[in-house]
């Protein structure tokens, strides 16, 4: 299994110990109480394998019944959904062989089983009072809604600031596109800030999964602020991906702006060769010509295959700005109707762009 469905599965986890779950109840009833659990949220051979002892249950699940059941020794498990209790006191024996950083027994046994099992489990520390989720190789603190707000409403002012800068680049590149002067660092640096909003964007929807019930307001605002950049990264990568006359395809380009770390993307070079520029020297400067794709998506009520069909007709955004209402309805699926919509849905972006730039 890869980073990324660790990471999902870590997401699917948080999200079954999430304010407002019974699960998050009954964790909260064990910590008032000041006692520890064990907690396996999945069952199958492997980890009736590693169990002895306890008892073998099999009843619904509830936030009152895992309170008492963890006063006892030993490990509770629930199945997979988290909606039954199957086993209750048992003893956990995972193979010891399995590497572990934790030191206190309840902790070692939990990331033990994570790891041998691959079913979340939930170590809830007696003398600390502290939560711990482990998730294969991850572990991950589950704190309260406070703490978890704090660090969200942090996150999401940098994104509000990241996101105005966006604006500006964005804004700018368009008008440059309309006046055929775009260079190399001028898409990069869209690139550099779209992949920048995206990661504080999934951090932030991270910090909304984990708050449950207690993150619909945080939702809101996210949604609010990125809910217009759609697929943006892509369709700049295509608009440019020609110019880079490389075998790499819109896919991999997205896949490599990803993979860049966080010192990585702050350089432009970087980004520019992860997306399959070749920078040498000052080449960052070198003049690139868009296809269109970008700015034709903004046309309103303009289907997908309709702005494939013009970007392969004309192969430019210059021609495509020259071109009339009688070139345009020479692209198949294109009626006079459509074409004059297109031919002024492109002037009023032209006409904006501009304005934006130099008023």
């Amino acid at each position: 299994m890869d980073r990324n469905d660790d990471e999902l599965l870590l997401r699917a986890a948080l999200a079954a110990v999430a304010p407002g779950t019974e699960l998050r109840d009954g964790l909260e009833r064990i910590l008032r109480g000041r006692t520890g659990a064990l907690i396996v949220l999945g069952f199958d051979r492997v980890v009736d394998a590693i169990c002895t002892g306890g008892f073998q249950l099999d009843v619904e699940f509830s936030a009152t019944r895992v309170r008492e059941l963890c006063k006892m020794d030993g490990a509770v498990v629930l199945d997979r959904e988290g909606t039954r209790i199957l086993r209750a006191a048992t003893q956990l024996v995972p193979d010891s062989s399995i590497e572990t950083s934790e030191s206190g027994t309840r902790h070692r046994t939990a990331e033990r089983v994570a790891k041998q099992t691959g079913f979340p489990v939930i170590s809830v520390s007696q003398s600390m009072g502290v939560v711990a989720l482990y998730v294969r190789n991850k572990r991950h603190v589950v704190e309260g809604s406070p703490t978890t707000l704090s660090r969200a409403d942090q996150a999401l002012q940098t994104l509000e600031r990241y996101k105005s800068r966006l604006d500006e680049v964005t804004g700018t590149l368009s008008a440059l596109e309309i006046e055929d002067l775009v260079t190399i660092r001028d898409v990069t640096s869209v690139l550099q800030r779209l992949e920048m909003v995206r990661r504080i964007s999934a951090e932030i929807q991270d910090y909304v999964v984990e708050l449950g019930t207690d993150g619909r307001l945080l939702s809101l605002q996210l949604e609010e602020l990125i809910g217009g950049l759609g697929n943006d990264r892509e369709l700049v990568i295509r608009d440019y991906l020609p110019s880079t006359k490389s075998d790499l395809t819109a896919e991999d380009a997205l896949a490599n702006l990803e993979a860049l770390n966080s010192v990585e993307l702050l350089d432009l070079s970087a980004g520019a060769r992860a997306v399959g520029f070749s920078i040498v020297g000052d080449s960052l400067d070198a003049p690139v010509s868009p296809q269109g794709y970008r700015l034709l998506t903004k046309v309103p009520r303009l289907p997908t295959a309709i702005v494939e069909r013009l970007v392969n007709h004309f192969e430019s955004l210059q021609r495509l700005l020259a071109a009339g209402i009688e070139d345009l309805m020479l692209v198949d699926g294109v009626g006079e109707g459509r074409a004059r919509a297109v031919r002024e849905g492109l002037s009023r972006l032209a006409e904006s762009s501009i304005l934006e730039r130099y008023v």
